[in-house]
């Protein structure tokens, strides 16, 4: 997953020390690398449930939400809801 605070160079731009001074794109991701959503898809003619990272990103696949949600956890994660 990419590192939100990356700059265009590539090295890791950190947060203010004062948050007041929190930029609009260091705002925006902001903790969007801890959330996870999941969705039904077919995999293999299955059923299946995707986890996805917030950005969209396909992480894994499992056989229900329920195994999809612990995971999320176990990777101590935030399960989040698609809207």
């Amino acid at each position: 997953m990419n590192n939100p605070f990356e700059n265009s160079d590539g090295h890791e731009e950190a947060l203010p020390a004062d948050l007041r001074r929190i930029t609009g794109p260091q705002l925006r991701t902001l903790g969007m690398s801890q959330l996870a959503y999941v969705r039904s898809v077919m995999h293999d003619g299955e059923l299946m449930v995707a986890i996805h990272a917030a950005d969209g990103t396909p992480m894994a696949v499992a056989d229900d939400e329920e195994s999809a949600m612990d995971a999320i956890l176990e990777h101590e994660m935030i399960p989040t809801l698609l809207q």
